[in-house]
């Protein structure tokens, strides 16, 4: 995480010191756990089992998930409860296993809890006493002598406890209950019966006794010390309190718990059966009385005990005294009263222990390499906890390791098979290196040792990771400031050689490599090019491989050539092996007689590995000397004792669970936690099925602790623990076990799709927040699936599956833990998410949860980029498309390439930068729309800006393929059903298949030595047929590219040009045929393609030069000289009829087929065209013909579109597009001058032309409603000489001179035609006060007028002369325009009618008073005029002229500046009324009037003075002096609505916000020059537009649009513009921000900021992120073109304005000032008041 999230928390001395002991390998200075704040928050319950039952279960079920929240949430720990008697029998509450289990539990807890350890839970309960497992034989024989001597029945003593001389010393151990009791089966298979659970309640309440009496009597005779007699007379509670509280220091009793529940007279209600679960209770004499002992020692306990450590402590205990009902005793009402207290004190007391006890661990979140460094070191220290041989080897490498002065010093290889014990050895070395170096060279020396366990974590095989995080380890331990890591791995090798020579004599260095096998061979590693052979004399290397594996131990003898530097591992000696077997054994109190150990020793004949005799001593451990042994009691090999061990397990676990805890431990990427494995295995409905029902009819449905303890008892040493991100994993200690465990338990597919399914549910999150998963017996349900109706159920089905429902206590799973929502960068990552979830959802095949809940998941996509993990998202993003083969996800991948450098400096413009990029492909890409929505949902919280309409031209690269240097050598390519698959002709002969994506070659065909003049794939991908210069047509089985047979092509014998042999002129395919031709033949030979020969020959009158076949195979088309064209039936030979055109100079050259309409096209070569009905097909009617004939105007191409509506035609000079239904040309586009079209082509939806043109390398598109070219695509490659289009799917292949192909996404390239553009760079943007419209002005004679959501022309107003001004009135129904030619135009813009034109006058200003009713026409030259909208009368003129003019709010003045004055002028008269004028010559620069107060003016002065000027009182209310030449280069000046601040741009980087009461000026800091800005309405946002700086290489970003917080000056919002802005305009209700570029498009944005509570509506509904149900097309509306008026319904003189006799406005004598409708002119009238807002025909109170 990030260190600001830590509250700026300077690391304590303590992590310090154990990141420099992890950096260096001091790995003794390491805690076992390996990270400061420990691996997790383990609590201890200790509670009797009988009296807490309701306790523990209320807060398993409500209070544990809402701590493990707030750990996993505030810590990015996990917070684990250790309860083991939930889910065990009561007849197992007493086991003496289970009480083992326990206190060595409650010991890791205290040792190795992060936060709180110990709770404990006392009530008036004292509990029985234990039952020993276990009795030394001498103490047994006392203890027996003394039952026998207080007169006690010993026989079921006797008879429950058996000697055993496998102990040492021998000892008594009890037999276990299976053995013992007839019938009792075991409780993972079904609950025991109740007769066999009496009869153990007998038997051990008869134990007890006697063991209780005998001791007693020992205790008070004095035999029998009082430490020893405690552990037969004390219960289970009291010797865990006393393990807990009594023997640990005062810092850790600050994190433990008691809660003591005192029942005020309960001895009262004894009597009640219900209570003996409260109390301890006898039966004596016919009463029920409370056990006097018991209770003597629950006072000692509870009474003295306990506030004995709360003196000395800061223990904290709760004691509560409840009373119990007069009736009913301790009664549910009164126990659920408690338990919510108790609930309530539990969870606020665990979160203030957390809170002051764990740290926020944020070291390793930022710092990968310390992670890695601990990974390997927490690695180390397990493994060599498990070095049990004091061999000669590490003997050998201990003299390596020390220094020496003589003799080159070369690395040491250890090398052998496995398990020979190559890890174990490299680990016990790694932990002794430190101190064997400073043993030898005093305790000032500081070695350093580096570990590496390569395949042990993610980025430990490849050999460039390795490198770079050795070099990071040693830069840190030498303090080498490395500014930059090399990004090639020979540099970086480099460095490694050069950091290896900072070692010294007091700094020695130690690098350890195990298991080289396990690199990958990327960068050649496994040639071990990298390694220093000869090191300096302070470095020691020692490496690790297998001796057969990727020859890398003969690449090391090559390399190394002294024997001396080898040491080989081989099998033991077998005594050797039994010498260790018995220290083992002697280790854990244990031995094996003489007899047993014959078998020991005949199995070590077999098998001496390391490895085999610790899983002997497994086995040996358990065996009684009683018990037969015999020589199948030991497995001969590793193999078979890991699956014997694996087996034994079962009947402790159970079959099921262990298989798949065991699966899924296994299959992980890298481990599962022990609560991780806990909730999966809840939710795998076969594992709890399997569980007994006590268990499994509980809510909610969880795994008991006792499981998943024994699973870790049982497997301990194989099963091991490792520290990775804060997490402990389990994992196994070998690849050996892995592969067998895999074996085992994995080998079925159909339960290896379920298993993945279930980690996948659990790492989406599916069943958390309380979400019920099904429960069945029924294997159909078993793992039941969210969406009941899927399953097709009937009601009563769906009301059992409801009532079976369990919570499963799942975790939620979000990408990161937010810490402080207020801070959204504070946050703790998901890393086990982040690792394992991509890695199931592929393996399980739930491509839709891969696609939305990861890829296009924006949480995701943001952590990863946040984390530095850019190219690992881009890597999953690739990996997601491999396996769904989305092209959405694909077009994501180059988008997020093409934006790196920008959001890898600032991840929050992530949302942003997406959006642009997105929204103009979003209706051709629909998919993307999910990720559109996710960076609405979680894009504000780290960027403000939100585009809601984007005009980026989308940048786009194609797949491309190098097929040849040349073009010139390609002869053919043919697209295929699978877009990613072209087949490629080359004249050489060869037919390549080929993955244009992975550039790989599938398939190959060679016809050499013949040249191939072209080739043809049928409809079907059946058959490929070849044409050679043979004259041969060759068929091909496509699939498997084998020749089926050679056909000759003959022509008729007037064929051949003075005598010489004609080539192949051409041939075409039918679904059955082939019909070839050759040059100057009259003869079309078709040929049969199932059994490859000629069928007949077609005779036609004049020479083919085209032949073409119906859709349906029936009929053939030949298109002849003399513009003729006889048509064949395919089936017989018979010649139909035969057609020629008037045209008939030229040669028919395409043939098209519209079998919709039964019509032929016949198009010659010039491009005339002639249709032909062929309803009647023995004889064509004419219908239909065209003259295209012109110079130059060859037909290039042709192309019927897919609907078979329009004709496209693409000739050199031109190309034009024929609508087929009513035959009329449509649309014609011309190439500019000395620009000649190569080809042309029709998108799907036929709404673009996609063309390319000679000597030009880029593909240009256009639309055909508006003739814009919309794109010009460049091809790198060089210039294009060719264009495929692709029938099968919307694809486009371009072939340049360079010989390469591409391969482009047409709905990608039309996309960009889905934005509109004026034409020419936006000068002006006018916005109404109300409405979603926008209208602009681009120095042409148009108004735009565009919808602001869908970003779409919607009108365009022409006018005679250039657009000058443009106002709109408050509803935006009337526009008012001026052009520069004299004229006025008053516009409707819902109709688009020109209702009145002026004509006279050159308009330098226009504005529209606030009430709609009048405007003002300001001059340069003449009289400026106010005018009535409705009428177009003047009111009065104005004969001053007047510069940044506005009106006041109350319609009362117009306020301008004229040089050095400021006047106020009467909309009324025309009179000046108010006025400023400037003292020694200074004059205005700005004006601006202030929204909030009406009557205030500020304006600045040449003498750099800003004055606020009273417009009633005609006084300087302020005035604030500005530095010196502050004004020499005055950009912008702006004005906040309360009048409080202005903002002035000088042109440079700097934001001056100037306080006007103050007088103080604040300068802030912007990333670029400026060049634009604007206030926000409301005063509390600064936008503006600042150029980039030349250094920042951010992909073509122009300039950014920035979003400042006036309140704290935060930049809250940032976006990069990648096109050169011209006009920026916000709107006046809502922050929205409308752009105008040079290209003539808009772009419009919106502000939603964290502080303004919610997203705006706008966004969820604006038409980019409507989701369209069946269509994916944005449906675009027709744009209106509306013309002006061509005479003038007014013409204004100097003083007068003459009306128009037609005009329907009245003429009016010039002195009356307000002008009556009359009759006349009521057409007028009303046409514009029924679009203005009529709020009274006044300008002011004094009219």
């Amino acid at each position: 995480m990030w260190p600001a999230g830590a509250g700026g928390r300077l690391p304590c001395p303590r992590d310090a010191a154990l990141r420099r002991a992890a950096f260096s390998g001091n790995l003794s200075a390491l805690p076992s756990h390996l990270v400061p704040s420990g691996r997790s928050v383990r609590v201890f319950i200790s509670a009797n089992p009988e009296d807490t039952i309701a306790e523990r279960s209320a807060l398993r079920e409500h209070v544990y998930p809402k701590l493990r929240e707030f750990c996993r949430e505030n810590y990015g720990l996990e917070f684990q409860v250790i309860d083991l008697y939930w889910g065990v029998e009561a007849d197992e509450w007493d086991s003496p296993e289970l009480q083992k289990t326990r206190m060595k539990l409650l010991e890791d807890c205290l040792k190795s809890s992060a936060g709180p350890c110990f709770v404990g839970l006392l009530g008036e309960k004292y509990g029985n006493i234990r039952i020993p497992g276990e009795v030394e034989s001498a103490e047994f024989e006392m203890i027996l002598d003394a039952a026998v001597e207080a007169k006690l029945e010993t026989r079921i003593l006797e008879e429950w406890y058996c000697r055993d001389e496998n102990a040492v010393p021998p000892a008594y151990y009890l037999r276990p209950k299976s053995e013992m009791l007839k019938n009792y089966q075991n409780t993972m298979e079904s609950s025991s019966n109740s007769m066999n659970e009496n009869k153990w309640q007998d038997v051990s309440e008869e134990i007890k006794k006697i063991f209780k009496t005998a001791v007693k009597l020992l205790y008070e005779k004095g035999k029998m010390k009082h430490s020893q007699a405690k552990r037969y007379l004390s219960s289970a509670i009291e010797d865990e309190l006393d393990f807990a509280l009594g023997k640990q220091t005062p810092a850790f009793l600050k994190k433990c718990v008691c809660y003591i529940r005192k029942i005020a007279n309960i001895e009262r209600f004894v009597k009640i059966p219900e209570m003996g679960k409260y109390m301890d209770v006898v039966h004596t004499a016919g009463k029920f009385l409370r056990d006097p002992e018991a209770h003597e020692k629950l006072i000692k306990l509870r009474d003295e005990f306990i506030p004995t450590i709360v003196a000395s402590s800061n223990l904290r205990v709760y004691t509560s005294v409840t009373h119990c009902d007069m009736k009913l005793g301790y009664s549910q009402e009164v126990e659920n009263h408690y338990i919510e207290g108790l609930g309530k004190q539990f969870y606020e007391d665990m979160i203030d222990i957390i809170q002051a006890t764990v740290q926020q661990n944020f070291d390793t979140e930022t710092d990968l390499l310390y992670d890695e460094v601990l990974q390997h070191s927490s690695l180390c220290k397990t493994y060599s906890t498990f070095y049990e041989y004091r061999c000669e080897a590490l003997n050998i490498v201990h003299k390596y390791v020390l220094p020496s002065k003589i003799g080159h010093i070369n690395p040491l290889i250890i090398y052998g098979g496995p398990c020979t014990g190559k890890t174990l050895l490299l680990a016990e070395v790694a932990k002794k290196s430190y101190s064997w170096l400073q043993e030898e060279m005093g305790p000032e020396s500081d070695p350093v040792v580096v570990i590496r366990f390569l395949g042990s974590t993610e980025t430990s095989t490849d050999l460039k990771n390795i490198l770079q995080s050795i070099c990071e380890q040693l830069a840190v331990n030498y303090r080498c400031l490395v500014q930059s890591y090399p990004k090639k791995i020979h540099d970086l090798r480099d460095l490694f050689i050069n950091l290896l020579n900072e070692s010294s004599f007091h700094r020695p260095l130690v690098i350890i490599f195990d298991a080289l096998e396990q690199l990958t061979d990327s960068d050649d590693g496994r040639k071990l090019w990298w390694l220093p052979i000869h090191l300096p004399r302070s470095v020691r290397i020692i490496l690790s491989t297998l001796p057969n594996k990727h020859g890398i131990l003969q690449k090391l003898r090559c390399l190394i050539h002294e024997e001396d530097n080898y040491i080989e591992l081989t099998a033991r000696d077998r005594k050797m092996c039994s010498q260790v077997l018995k220290h083992q054994l002697l280790r854990v109190k244990r031995k094996v007689t003489s007899g047993q150990q014959i078998y020991v020793n005949e199995a070590f004949s077999k098998c001496t590995l390391p490895m085999f005799v610790n899983l002997t001593f497994r086995e040996v451990r358990n065996w009684r000397s009683h018990k037969d042994v015999d020589e199948s009691s030991l497995c001969v090999t590793v193999h078979e004792s890991i699956e014997q061990l694996f087996w034994s397990l079962e009947s402790k676990c159970g079959s099921r669970l262990l298989s798949r805890a065991l699966g899924y431990i296994t299959m992980s990427k890298s481990g599962l936690s022990e609560m991780e494995l806990e909730d999966i295995l809840a939710l795998d409905n076969s594992v709890m099925y399997e569980l007994s029902e006590s268990v499994r009819e509980s809510n909610p449905l969880r795994i008991p602790y006792i499981y998943i303890a024994r699973l870790k008892e049982g497997l301990q040493g194989y099963l091991i623990e490792r520290q990775v991100k804060n997490v402990t994993l389990l994992l196994w200690a070998n690849r050996h076990l892995q592969l067998i465990a895999q074996k085992l338990y994995l080998h079925n597919e159909e339960d290896l799709h379920e298993m993945h399914t279930v980690m996948a549910e659990y790492f989406l999150g599916v069943w958390s927040g309380g979400r019920r998963k099904p429960f069945y017996s029924n294997n159909q349900y078993l793992n039941g699936c969210p969406d009941h109706d899927s399953r097709g159920l009937n009601e009563d089905e769906k009301h059992c599956m409801d009532q079976t429902a369990f919570d499963r206590q799942a975790p939620d799973q979000p990408w990161v833990f937010q810490c402080n929502p207020l801070e959204p960068d504070i946050f703790f990552i998901n890393h086990r998410k982040m690792t394992e979830l991509i890695h199931h959802l592929t393996r399980c095949g739930r491509t839709d949860d891969l696609l939305y809940g990861v890829i296009m998941n924006f949480s995701w996509l943001y952590t990863m980029i946040r984390i530095g993990q850019f190219d690992k998202a881009l890597s999953d993003i690739e990996l997601a498309y491999t396996y769904s083969q989305e092209k959405e996800l694909k077009f994501l991948a180059s988008t997020l390439r093409s934006i790196k450098f920008k959001v890898v400096k600032y991840p929050g413009s992530l949302s942003a930068e997406l959006q642009q990029r997105l929204l103009p492909v979003v209706s051709s890409l629909p998919k993307l729309r999910h990720l559109l929505l996710e960076c609405d949902k979680d894009g504000p919280k780290y960027c403000s800006i939100v585009p809601l309409h984007s005009s980026m031209d989308v940048t786009y690269s194609p797949e491309r393929l190098p097929l040849s240097s040349s073009c010139m050598h390609v002869t053919e390519i043919l697209p295929t059903f699978n877009p990613s698959t072209i087949i490629a002709a080359l004249e050489n002969g060869s037919i390549s298949t080929w993955d244009v994506e992975t550039r790989q070659l599938l398939r190959q065909i060679t016809t050499a030595p013949s040249v191939i003049l072209g080739m043809k794939l049928t409809s079907d991908e059946k058959y490929l047929v070849v044409a050679t210069t043979k004259n041969t047509l060759l068929i091909y089985d496509n699939i498997n590219s084998c020749l089926l047979s050679e056909v000759e092509i003959k022509g008729s014998k007037h064929c051949g040009i003075a005598g010489g042999s004609s080539f192949i002129n051409g041939f075409t395919l039918s679904v059955n045929h082939a019909l070839a031709w050759l040059e100057a033949s009259k003869d079309v030979t078709v040929i049969d393609l199932l059994y490859g020969w000629p069928l007949y020959h077609f005779h036609c009158w004049y020479e083919v030069t085209c032949v073409q076949c119906s859709p349906d195979g029936v009929y053939a088309f030949c298109g002849q000289y003399l513009n003729t064209t006889t048509i064949f039936h395919l089936g017989s030979g018979e010649k139909l009829a035969t057609v020629t055109s008037e045209f008939s100079g030229g040669f028919v050259k395409f043939l098209l087929i519209l079998d919709t309409a039964q019509e032929m096209v016949m198009v010659d070569n010039e491009g005339s065209l002639s249709v032909w009905n062929t309803e009647e097909i023995t004889n064509p009617q004419l219908t239909d013909d065209f003259d295209c004939r012109r110079e130059d105007s060859e037909v290039v191409s042709i192309e019927l579109s897919e609907d078979q509506s329009a004709i496209l035609i693409c000739k050199a000079l031109s190309i034009e597009l024929l609508d087929t239904h009513v035959w009329k040309v449509a649309e014609k586009f011309r190439a500019k001058h000395n620009e000649r079209f190569i080809s042309a082509v029709l998108s799907k939806n036929g709404n673009c032309i996609i063309a390319s043109m000679e000597n030009t390398s880029a593909i240009f598109v256009w639309r055909r409603d508006t003739g814009q070219c919309m794109a010009s695509l460049q091809e790198i490659s060089g210039t294009i000489v060719r264009l495929i289009k692709s029938n099968h799917h919307n694809m486009l292949l371009s072939l340049s001179t360079s010989g390469v192909l591409s391969i482009w996404d047409i709905d990608i390239i039309t996309a960009m035609s889905n934005i509109d553009k004026s034409g020419k760079p936006i000068q002006r943007l006018v916005l109404p006060a109300r409405g979603e419209l926008i209208y602009t002005l681009d120095g042409s004679d148009s108004v735009h007028k565009w919808n602001f959501s869908t970003g779409f022309i919607e009108a365009v107003f022409k006018h005679e002369g250039i657009v000058e001004n443009c106002v709109l009135t408050s509803s935006g129904e009337i526009m008012v325009t001026s052009d520069d030619k004299f004229s006025q135009y008053v516009w409707h813009t819902v109709s688009g009618e020109n209702i009145f034109r002026i004509n006279g006058q050159k308009i330098s200003e226009l504005m529209i008073t606030h009430n709609d009713q009048f405007v003002v026409s300001l001059c340069e030259q003449n009289a400026s005029r106010v005018w009535r909208l409705a009428t177009g009368h003047r009111v009065c003129n104005i004969l001053v002229a007047l510069q940044n003019a506005f009106i006041t709010t109350a319609n009362t003045f117009v306020v301008g500046m004229a040089k050095n004055k400021v006047l106020a002028v009467s909309l009324w008269t025309g009179s000046i009324t108010k006025k400023f004028c400037c003292d020694d010559g200074a004059s205005i620069v700005d004006i601006k009037l202030i929204p909030d107060c009406p009557d205030i003016i500020v304006f600045i002065t040449s003498t750099e003075t800003v004055n606020i000027w009273s417009l009633t009182e005609e006084v300087i209310c302020r005035r604030v002096q500005l530095p010196t030449n502050f004004l020499k280069i005055l950009e912008d000046f702006e004005i906040s609505p309360n009048g409080k601040l202005g903002i002035i741009t000088r042109g440079d980087e700097n934001i001056n916000v100037l306080d006007l009461y103050s007088g103080k000026l604040r300068v802030v800091h912007a990333p670029g020059i400026i060049w634009r800005q604007r206030l926000s309405r409301d005063g509390r946002y600064l936008v503006y537009i600042c150029f980039r700086s030349e250094e920042d290489d951010d992909n073509g970003a122009v300039s950014s649009l920035i979003v400042m917080r006036l309140a704290d000056g935060k930049n809250i919002g940032a976006c990069s513009l990648y096109k050169t802005p011209t006009f920026l305009a916000l709107s006046q209700r809502h922050l929205n921000i409308i752009i105008g570029f040079d290209d003539g498009s808009i772009g419009t944005y919106t502000v939603v900021d964290r502080v303004d509570a919610a997203l705006k509506i706008k966004i969820a509904t604006s038409n980019s992120r409507q989701i369209f149900n069946n269509t994916t097309q944005v449906i675009r509306p027709k744009c209106h073109n509306y013309s002006f008026k061509v005479t003038a319904d007014c013409i204004w003189r100097e003083s007068t304005e003459v009306f128009a006799r037609d005009s329907p406005i009245t003429v009016t004598e010039p002195e009356v000032s307000e002008a009556t409708p009359t009759k006349k002119h009521n057409y007028c009238y009303e046409k514009v008041c029924s679009a203005i807002d009529c709020r009274g025909h006044s300008f002011g109170p004094d009219n």
